[in-house]
């Protein structure tokens, strides 16, 4: 006669033998992780037993290709790329969703790892010369998400008023004092593709440590005169009255879980947005095109 009791034991743990099975792997690999601290177990019994809802948050932690997000386990936080309109509605929307912005890669990677939901991007593919689709397929191919447009935004040098220098291209950078972003930021990627076309190396440029975590620091800097220049909007240089020289487009895109895509706080955003308070806002900062807004990019899953 079945107990009752065993085979609910059963379905909480798994054996060597079934975690071997379920990781695809030795046996022995197994012996090793659980020696090593590795992996979640238990030897209450004299013999190794790992709790099945441990591993699998263990193997969504590990993952990197969207395990925590086929498992719906990521809260609603909004990461990667800081952009100013975005953050405003986030804010103005009331939608109640928390941001932490510090680049795209790091947005990336705490999707990957189930520590948020949704993620902002901007990174140059060079291959495809497009944006941010390839970063998305490559990670999240099998996992339930979506690459939303946002907009596209002009981006180009940051300068301080009059433009001293008289920097009018990428390649007047040489010798120049230049506030960097940080190295998982797109605009930090795109930048050194630039100067690296321009004929320049960062050996060329002064930069000022510490980089600038966010595109408002950057241009907080400059402002404040502690660099001739940064790679940044021009939407917030016109804010702190800068000269900007345009140097090139880009699309900044969302990429969002579909489960946290279809929850309350997240369509109250995109409600929002589809408001014309949006549209004045951009035209008040400038430098923004949101014609594309919505377009699907990419369909994991």
């Amino acid at each position: 006669m079945d107990n009752p009791a065993m085979n609910e034991a059963a379905a909480k743990y798994l054996t060597v033998r079934e975690l071997a099975e379920f990781l695809h792997i030795k046996e022995r690999k197994v012996y090793a992780l659980a020696a090593e601290g590795k992996i979640p177990c238990s030897r209450a019994t004299g013999k190794l037993l790992f709790p099945r809802e441990a591993v699998e948050q263990w193997v969504a932690r590990h993952s990197t290709g969207g395990a925590a997000l086929r498992a719906g386990e990521a809260p609603l936080v909004f990461a990667g790329s800081h952009d100013p309109l975005l953050d405003w509605a986030l804010r103005e929307s009331r939608c109640g969703i928390p941001t932490f912005f510090d680049g795209s890669l790091d947005g990336l990677t705490r999707m990957k790892q189930g520590e948020a939901a949704a993620a902002g991007l901007h990174i140059y593919e060079r291959e495809s010369e497009g944006w941010n689709a390839s970063h998305a397929e490559r990670d999240f191919a099998g996992a339930e998400v979506v690459l939303l447009e946002w907009a596209w935004r002009e981006r180009g040098l940051v300068l301080p008023r009059g433009n001293p220098k008289g920097i009018r291209e990428v390649e007047d950078l040489r010798g120049c004092r230049l506030i960097p972003r940080q190295p998982e930021a797109g605009t930090q990627l795109l930048f050194e593709i630039l100067i690296e076309a321009a004929g320049l190396t960062v050996a060329d440029l002064d930069y000022v440590e510490p980089p600038a975590r966010s595109e408002s620091d950057l241009v907080t800097t400059v402002a404040e005169g502690r660099a001739e220049a940064g790679f940044g909007l021009s939407s917030i240089a016109r804010q702190f009255h800068l000269d900007f020289v345009p140097v090139m487009r880009e699309r900044y895109d969302i990429l969002v879980m579909r489960k946290s895509y279809f929850r309350e706080p997240f369509q109250r955003f995109l409600e929002f947005c589809r408001d014309d308070r949006l549209t004045a806002k951009a035209e008040q900062l400038g430098g923004y095109d949101l014609s594309g807004f919505g377009k699907v990019h990419f369909l994991g899953g």
